[in-house]
């Protein structure tokens, strides 16, 4: 399993970083791993489902759906395909000067292909960074 955790402290009070946040087709702003990002069902609560085009060693749609919609505190997001399953939590916390924003990405290859899990480290790392570059940026914040 690969996991990458990164948190930026925003000057955004909690309710406005959770709703950016939580609008999933936001993505595609500040992730350069992701191209595209369209809500396909739902209203953004529980059960809502995005589509995301991701750009990781060639071009996947993968559809995430929403698990968990604790507002304006938690969301949980889990991706799964015939290969891998992508857990993403983001969670909100209040601070004096705004709030802070932990992004908490866990992939996991299936069956044999865990193999491979040390390679997919290393890969979601650098994967990871160029994001959380982009969050901090979007967040208007800086890595907590």
């Amino acid at each position: 399993m690969a996991k990458y955790v990164t948190s930026v402290a925003t000057p955004w009070a909690p309710e406005v970083a959770f709703a950016y946040m939580a609008d999933v087709t936001h993505f595609a702003a500040w992730d350069p791993g992701v191209k595209r990002a369209v809500r396909v069902t739902g209203e953004g609560g529980v059960g809502t489902a995005y589509e995301l085009t991701v750009v990781a060693g060639g071009t996947t749609v993968m559809r995430y759906e929403v698990t968990a919609f604790e507002a304006p505190r938690r969301l949980l997001l889990v991706a799964k395909t015939a290969f891998l399953e992508s857990i993403d939590e983001i969670r909100v916390d209040p601070t004096p000067q705004g709030s802070r924003v932990t992004y908490d990405a866990q992939l996991k290859l299936k069956g044999p292909l865990g193999l491979f899990d040390p390679l997919l480290r290393l890969a979601f790392r650098r994967i990871g960074d160029r994001a959380a570059e982009g969050l901090r940026r979007a967040l208007q914040g800086v890595r907590a």
